[in-house]
């Protein structure tokens, strides 16, 4: 359950935040002295009781009965990963995944098309080197289908997968590892596996596999695979939700009950591997700034050390207050970001921790330094302030986490990953028990023990990228090997199993939101949920981005950002160990159109929690040396993010498309960045972030009559200062392009060309119809079976996926299409996009097919749509922008009935017209160009600077 990462540099880029300014009330001032409650009463605080049993074919099934929603997390683990791989089968475990998605004997399409049918929300699978896994929330009436969907793949396989199947999906694949290496140090951790485990051991390659062998995949190997692998005694069921053990019990033996059994993978036994001396290499990669990381090969997730391993990472690199923090970028700045994490697999498990070298400084100076703090800190070990503050931050995030049931981080995962890998769906529980009693001499001894061990050090540096891509050779229409059975695209069914009826679903009940107001005179919009005892708070100023002057873009951000590096009473330092200590996130942000301080705290930690929040945004103290250094983090994240295939496209097409003169038509630069002065962050505060331009949004397990206090002391008695409030201009609209027009970007020695594709529409955000906008572009490209993804990834091969969708702010709507697809085949993919989006809004509009299938979904989905308490406070918050009623969500399912193919139709044909798209296309020009030519478009091709 331990998990320390910190966000990477590259996303750091423009995503800074908000806040005011003026006089806090007196007990703000001591946010960081309050009591808060001890760990271990948190600890107790959390709970999922489960009921095992075991089928007499060997399935194990876990379940946790939890009421608060009509809906079931479904999660179905196999004991099987890329570590059981043979050699020359390198990726096989992840390509038999997607193939479990395309369809089984009595559910032979395309398996989101089922998971759609039933409403299923938090839905999808995936392998790592341990396990691969299937999950699904679904309305409690569609349990038994779910049920059956599962059950099907399971035992029923085999006959649905065609030689045809089995080629796309390698191309899917294959397309998939393309995307991950053409990023900025896609290739890192192909080093980091190659380095640190010597060839032969199970964790030797990385989990997508080579393409050489992903190429010779097999249909004999498929066959082998799944009967080898999916047999149901190497299983584990989990369900989480609305539904008891006694019910659960029938259906597990009604579905998966006559599914023989298959051979038990023993999982492969590994031990950690450890160097012999200490290994230093250099690589280059399309990076703004030199990057310096240490890795060690530790113990996996059973090990009597990971908690201490865990805690002790972060510490060290890990939290917001951690020692490379505080050293490296905060007192001596040296570096613009720090990162640490204990990545624990089952058998071993990597330790890694790393500095991004600021621009201007010597990387030696960097590493020395690096090296010394680790030194110092394993001869020292950490105090017990730093323990309690990494242990209390760590079980704040777990308990949010097991809000939801199902998901990628919810309950069914928390007892599956225990089982599976642990031996214990309990697991969880006895690591909480560890962590609650962690003392430093624990975390010292562990670092000790396993970081003194040689080290792989790994300098990424700016410049041309070391090392070349691996490519898929051409793929055979038959692959089968020897004297295999030969193959065949004809589905055959090995026995008949009805899929059972979906059960009456329960409508959405959305919570009661109550209005109140602070003395002040702030609206307060409050729902109650009590799923786990977490209070989240926004404080929403009308601003965003969209309040920066064109020619200092990243204002917004900037003043966010540095409203949370120190206020008049609290240094940067002082926040970040407040926050730890009481186990709560604050984070600033809000987007284009509002800014937006959010608090999620344990509720039993709210009144110190608010207080914190309180001087954050009434007392930033805008110190002039923390401007110069998020100035610095601000201006490297907008250098790495024109690094990427995806941010070059957005910052080359956004001005295009809005008009660079348009609030939402720019981004920050190099040079607005630069040119922010303090005085220019205090008036932006003054001008903005000001209570007579906020309202407040609760989501808690407390009733209002115990929160209202808490807000009216934080912010009732703040008033507004006498300088008038901003007000926002729109100009016009960049003029649209009397036809389709292509803007090449030159990024050589890609594998991947990134496409790009917008142009602004005619709807009002606020129109109640917006929602058939919405729902025609489910057709068209808002999800998995929209036609533009199922065309260029489920048909062609071509991409590891597409989308489409309407980008609404609060005064514009644009339509975007999205397209990472093969450097090969750029110009045959972008025809098919224009030609499928010409088709949809010309003769081929939305069917009778999509169109149930659609709004089914839409009404199905609700419940679980807004099964957290983040999910709730989002919803009221687009409410308010949109000027929407706070029971807009309850009256969706009836909007979503009355829809036609006409109005659906209509709507779509109202906002897109194909030849208004201007395309951008990130790729290797030199490859790209030629294929473009054919396409009769204006091409202009630019260079990256």
């Amino acid at each position: 359950m331990l998990r320390t990462t910190k966000t990477s540099l590259t996303a750091l880029a423009v995503a800074l935040a908000a806040p005011a300014f003026i006089a806090a009330p007196a007990h703000a001032q001591d946010a960081a002295a309050q009591e808060v409650a001890p760990l271990e009463d948190l600890v107790d605080q959390v709970a999922i009781p489960y009921e095992e049993f075991q089928l007499e074919n060997g399935l194990t099934v876990i379940v946790h009965e939890d009421r608060k929603a009509p809906i079931v997390g479904v999660a179905v683990w196999y004991n099987v990963g890329s570590k059981d791989e043979p050699k020359g089968q390198t990726g096989f475990a992840h390509l038999f995944e997607h193939l479990m998605f395309n369809g089984s004997e009595n559910a032979p399409n395309d398996y989101f098309q089922y998971l759609q049918e039933m409403g299923a929300t938090d839905y999808n699978g995936t392998t790592n080197f341990d396990r691969t896994n299937y999950f699904q929330t679904v309305p409690t009436g569609a349990i038994e289908r779910a049920l059956w969907l599962e059950s099907d793949r399971m035992g029923y396989l085999l006959g649905a997968v065609t030689q045809e199947k089995l080629d796309n999906q390698r191309g899917v694949v294959q397309n998939e590892k393309r995307q991950g290496d053409n990023q900025p140090g896609g290739l890192v951790f192909y080093e980091i596996i190659k380095t640190l485990y010597p060839e032969g051991h199970p964790y030797d390659h990385n989990v997508i596999g080579s393409m050489a062998d992903l190429d010779a995949a097999s249909m004999q190997d498929v066959r082998d695979w799944f009967t080898n692998k999916y047999g149901p005694n190497n299983a584990t069921l989990v369900l989480a939700g609305d539904i008891s053990a006694e019910e659960a019990r029938p259906l597990a033996e009604k579905y998966f009950g006559d599914i023989a059994r298959g051979p038990v993978n023993n999982p492969a036994q590994a031990e950690v591997p450890q160097l012999k001396e200490d290994v230093r290499k250099i690589m280059q990669d399309q990076v703004a700034a030199t990057q310096i990381s240490k890795y060690w090969s530790v113990p996996g997730i059973t090990s009597e050390d990971l908690t201490a391993l865990s805690v002790g990472a972060s510490i060290l690199g890990g939290l917001a207050s951690s020692r490379l923090d505080n050293i490296l970028v905060r007192d001596e700045q040296l570096a613009v970001g720090v990162s640490a994490g204990n990545y624990a697999f089952q058998r071993v498990g990597i330790l890694n921790l790393g500095a991004t070298v600021k621009p201007g400084v010597d990387p030696e100076v960097v590493e020395t330094r690096l090296n010394e703090i680790i030194a110092q800190y394993i001869a020292e070990g950490p105090t017990e302030d730093e323990v309690r503050r990494a242990a209390t931050a760590d079980l704040a995030g777990t308990i949010r986490g097991l809000e939801q049931v199902g998901g990628f981080g919810g309950k069914a995962v928390t007892l599956a990953q225990g089982k599976v890998l642990a031996g214990d769906p309990g697991f969880f529980d006895r690591q909480l028990e560890v962590l609650a009693s962690l003392t430093p001499a624990d975390v010292q001894a562990a670092m000790q023990k396993w970081m003194t061990k040689p080290s792989m050090t790994l300098v990424l540096q700016p410049g041309e990228r070391t090392g070349e891509y691996e490519e898929a050779a051409s793929v055979a229409a038959d692959t089968d090997e020897g004297d295999a059975e030969p193959a065949s695209n004809e589905i055959t069914v090995t026995k008949v199993r009805p899929a059972p009826e979906i059960s009456a679903l329960a409508e959405l009940d959305f919570p009661d939101v109550t209005q109140a107001t602070l003395s002040n005179g702030i609206t307060v919009h409050y729902a109650q949920r009590d799923a786990v005892p977490v209070t989240r708070v926004a404080l929403s100023f009308d601003a965003g981005s969209a309040a920066d002057p064109v020619d200092m873009r990243g204002l917004e951000g900037m003043t966010l950002a540095l409203m949370d590096e120190g206020t008049t009473s609290l240094t940067s330092q002082e926040i970040a160990e407040a926050k730890e200590r009481l186990g709560a996130v604050i984070y600033s942000g809000g987007g284009s159109d509002r800014s937006s301080f959010t608090l999620t705290a344990m509720s039993a930690n709210l009144s110190p929690s608010l207080d914190l929040m309180t001087d954050i945004v009434r007392n930033p103290a805008f110190n002039q040396s923390e401007l110069e250094r998020v100035r610095t983090q601000t201006i490297t994240g907008i250098q790495q993010s024109l690094k990427s295939p995806a941010g070059i496209a957005s910052y080359v097409a956004t001005p295009l498309i809005y008009g660079e003169n348009n609030p939402y038509g720019g981004s920050a630069t190099e040079e607005s960045v630069s040119s922010i002065t303090r005085d220019d962050l205090i008036e932006f505060k003054q001008t903005w972030l000001r209570p007579d331009n906020a309202e407040i949004f609760v989501v808690s397990d407390m009733a209002l009559a115990d929160v209202m206090p808490e807000l009216e002391a934080a912010f009732g008695n703040w008033q507004a200062p006498a300088t008038a409030k901003g007000t926002k201009t729109f100009g016009s609209l960049a003029a649209r392009p009397e036809s389709a027009r292509v803007v090449l970007v030159n990024r050589p020695n890609s594998p991947q060309s990134f496409i790009l594709g917008g142009l602004m529409t005619d709807t009002d955000p606020a129109d109640p119809k917006i929602i058939d906008l919405y729902n025609a572009n489910n057709a068209l490209g808002g999800n998995f079976l929209a036609r533009l993804n199922m065309n260029l990834r489920e048909s062609k091969g071509w991409s590891y996926g597409v989308r489409g969708g309407p980008r609404v702010n609060e005064n514009t709507v644009a339509y975007y299409v999205q397209a990472p697809v093969q450097a090969d085949r750029t110009g045959d993919a972008l025809a098919e996009l224009i030609r499928e989006v010409g088709e949809f809004v010309t003769t081929s509009g939305v069917t009778d097919e999509e169109l149930t299938r659609i709004v089914n979904a839409e009404i199905r989905e609700l419940p679980g749509q807004y099964e957290t308490s983040g999910a709730v406070l989002g919803a009221m918050q687009s409410n308010v922008l949109y000027g929407r009623p706070m029971t807009y969500q309850e009256t969706l399912a009836d909007k979503y009935r009355a829809q036609t193919r006409e109005s659906l139709d209509a709507a779509a044909r109202a906002a897109i017209d194909p030849d208004q798209f201007t395309w951008v296309i990130v790729g290797d020009a030199e490859q790209v160009g030629p294929q473009l030519e054919a396409l009769g478009l204006p091409v202009e091709t630019i260079e990256v600077e």
